[in-house]
């Protein structure tokens, strides 16, 4: 089942994506007399059932939404979970040492934006990087489970673009929070994806694109933390809870300036693009 969240008759609501076309949850709530929450977040919360999908295609043509608008799969999770150098390569970039347990940091809900909408550069960096990444989130409250159960707990996959102002960064690597956590800076969806339409994970091939021209790619397989290892570790670290998402890292991150593209694709999962701007005033 493919999941989104549309911008529809004035509002962000959950929306099934099928075949046919986006079918909104509360289309679906009217005319097949059902209570869903209109809500992904919700949604996710309550546990997410194939019986949706099959009511999504219940629904009447008329109901279809062809081109709809997508936003932010949700705006509020509890916590959002990014993760560092999980590629050998971007280690290389950042001329870092490969991490022996996952480099892990918190973003806060304030970076969220959806597909489309604009990446701001904030005036206290020259250097803003945009990192394509896959997003795990997590479905059921897990606590110290053993990474063989981790993939039970999620409900699915999205596409991420995550930014850093980078230049702060290697001022001190103590600067790590507030390099990650700029508005505008943490980009995802169009599409939460559930685990039943991606068997193997692990052959994902992720890759950062700048103005329609790859950057880097590379396969989840080569991950040195794959995302049953990221789920289990972190919830040995803390619970984690319906809706919570981790950012499973980057095959490389691509330097991003005023007018650019920024773009994550994921073969199999879909496309992520987002102007990139600088503000010639900030308030």
């Amino acid at each position: 089942m493919r999941l989104a969240t549309i911008v529809h008759e004035g509002r962000e609501q959950a929306a099934v994506m099928t075949p046919r076309g986006c079918v909104p949850v509360g289309a679906i709530n009217a005319n097949l007399g059902r209570a869903w929450p209109t809500d992904l977040f919700a949604l996710i919360t309550r546990g997410l059932s194939t019986t949706l999908a099959t009511d999504a295609d219940a629904c009447p043509a008329d109901r279809i939404i062809a081109s709809p608008q997508f936003g932010p799969l949700y705006r509020h999770p509890r916590k959002i979970w990014g993760i560092g150098l999980n590629y050998s390569d971007h280690a290389k970039d950042l001329e870092a040492i490969y991490p022996d347990q996952p480099a892990s940091f918190i973003k806060g809900d304030q970076t969220i934006i959806g597909p489309g909408d604009t990446i701001l550069l904030p005036p206290e960096s020259e250097r803003v990087t945009a990192e394509a990444e896959l997003g795990v989130v997590i479905g059921r409250t897990c606590r110290r489970v053993s990474e063989a159960d981790a993939l039970s707990y999620v409900a699915g996959y999205c596409l991420i673009l995550d930014m850093t102002a980078e230049d702060i960064l290697q001022k001190n690597p103590r600067y790590l929070t507030r390099s990650k956590n700029f508005d505008t800076f943490f980009s995802f969806g169009p599409e939460l994806i559930t685990p039943d339409e991606v068997p193997d994970v692990t052959s994902l091939n992720v890759g950062t694109w700048k103005n329609g021209g790859l950057h880097r790619e590379n396969v989840v397989r080569n991950m040195q933390f794959p995302p049953a290892t990221l789920v289990a570790f972190h919830s040995h670290v803390m619970t984690l809870f319906p809706g919570d998402i981790i950012s499973t890292g980057t095959p490389g991150a691509v330097v991003i300036e005023d007018g650019d593209v920024a773009e994550c694709r994921i073969g199999g999962l879909g496309t992520l693009l987002n102007p990139v701007r600088r503000p010639s005033s900030v308030r």
